[in-house]
């Protein structure tokens, strides 16, 4: 699978419903996960919220998007993420050392429990890089 690049938006515990009004506004094929899925222990109230969701569309169009995690604060004006994902794990991580070279790391690019490597920065730019590696199986 080629790199891809992708809008990632986040929510105020309302993930769900948003994503599913873009679904009936694109159309396209809608997938969701929840922090409970994935046993996330600080989750308590927040097991039922989206973890990770993605809008793939037939125009083409991909749109992810996620409830605030349990632990950080949910800011208006900063709920919008620039995603980088595919398997060409050389490509991936050479984007990672340059965009988190100079900026702050949030989450080390590191093997994630869903089994890919994972990792988010902010650029000296301020803007918030995710960045994943698809493992091959």
């Amino acid at each position: 699978m080629p790199s891809r690049l992708n809008p990632y938006l986040s929510f105020d515990g309302n993930a769900r419903q948003a994503m599913e009004f873009y679904k009936s506004v694109f159309g396209g094929t809608l997938t969701m996960n929840t922090f409970g899925e994935f046993g996330e222990k600080e989750a308590k109230d927040a097991a039922d919220k989206i973890m990770h969701s993605m809008l793939e569309t037939g125009s083409g169009f991909t749109l992810m998007g996620a409830d605030t995690p349990p632990g950080m604060e949910y800011k208006r004006g900063n709920h919008i993420a620039v995603s980088v994902s595919g398997d060409d794990s050389a490509q991936l991580r050479g984007y990672w050392d340059k965009l988190s070279g100079n900026g702050t790391v949030a989450v080390p690019l590191e093997k994630q429990m869903w089994g890919d490597v994972f990792g988010m920065c902010t650029d000296n730019f301020g803007v918030t890089w995710l960045v994943n590696i698809t493992e091959q199986a």
